[in-house]
């Protein structure tokens, strides 16, 4: 099992992160992930440029740093395996920005006062992909691995077909497919993801009061108990598949040993949707 992290505390997780990178490139930029972390958290907090502080509750700052602790361990079980393609320095750090800022679609401007930034939840990863574009570019990234991060994000959509995103290579491609498995693992494997459904429930609801052309049939919901009752389905219909064959089975570095060790991240879900499945049951 891995050290229990609280991804309340984003030093706390910048620490691991940084702890795995430097584990896996002894050469690493020993303050990278340090500068990238204060990035994040300043355009989360409205410190940068005219974006107001994060008020979607659901996919808030804890959210990032929960897919972004899931992939910093992701990326350096990856390389020790010396899975193929290799993992290059520059794409493990490429892969730990994208998901910084996968969800930055959700920040407001100045000025955008009406309703919180779930209204954005359907155009939230194409926003994202802009976000990052703006940044980075003001940090000097070239715009090869601007355009990496990019597609990286892009592989967070619900029903995004991921043939169609343009990588450069295929280690790009496997970087964004474990960009994905750490987003979708790394909150379903939170201590507290059954108590937050209500939450996420209420930004699909203003997703779609706000743009109801945009709804993919699998965003709609009667109510949160709707929700509650579709996720052990969403669990086993829609992640686990895609997990294991869209996203080529990366969650398994995750296993310990590897492979075909316990997973602590499916063994966290698995049990919060156990408990969630009594209390549906109790509440009938």
């Amino acid at each position: 099992m891995f050290q229990a992290v609280d991804t309340k505390d984003a030093a706390a997780v910048e620490r691991e992160v940084n702890a795995a990178y430097l584990a896996a490139f002894s050469d690493g930029d020993p303050q990278f992930m340090n500068r990238c972390f204060h990035w994040t958290a300043d355009c989360f907090a409205g410190r940068y440029r005219d974006f107001q502080p994060i008020d979607a509750r659901y996919h808030d700052f804890e959210h990032t740093m929960q897919g972004t602790l899931c992939m910093g361990r992701l990326l350096h079980r990856y390389q020790r395996a010396q899975a193929r393609p290799a993992l290059d320095r520059r794409r493990f750090e490429l892969g730990i920005v994208a998901i910084l800022f996968h969800d930055t679609g959700y920040l407001k401007k100045q000025g955008d006062n009406h309703g919180t930034g779930a209204k954005y939840t359907f155009t939230h990863v194409a926003r994202s992909t802009e976000f990052a574009a703006l940044l980075l570019s003001e940090k000097g990234f070239p715009l090869r691995d601007i355009r990496a991060v990019q597609s990286m994000i892009r592989c967070t959509g619900l029903n995004v077909n991921l043939d169609e995103i343009p990588f450069d290579d295929e280690l790009d491609r496997v970087v964004g497919y474990a960009l994905s498995t750490a987003d979708l693992l790394g909150q379903m494997a939170a201590a507290d993801y059954v108590e937050k459904l209500p939450i996420l429930y209420g930004e699909f609801a203003e997703a779609l009061a706000t743009h109801p052309e945009l709804a993919p049939d699998n965003s709609q919901f009667a109510s949160a108990e709707d929700l509650m009752r579709r996720t052990p389905h969403f669990w086993r219909d829609y992640v686990v598949p895609r997990l294991n064959r869209e996203f080529r089975g990366l969650f398994h570095y995750l296993d310990d040993p590897f492979p075909g060790g316990p997973n602590d991240y499916v063994q966290r879900v698995e049990a919060s949707l156990a408990r969630l499945a009594q209390q549906l049951q109790h509440a009938t």
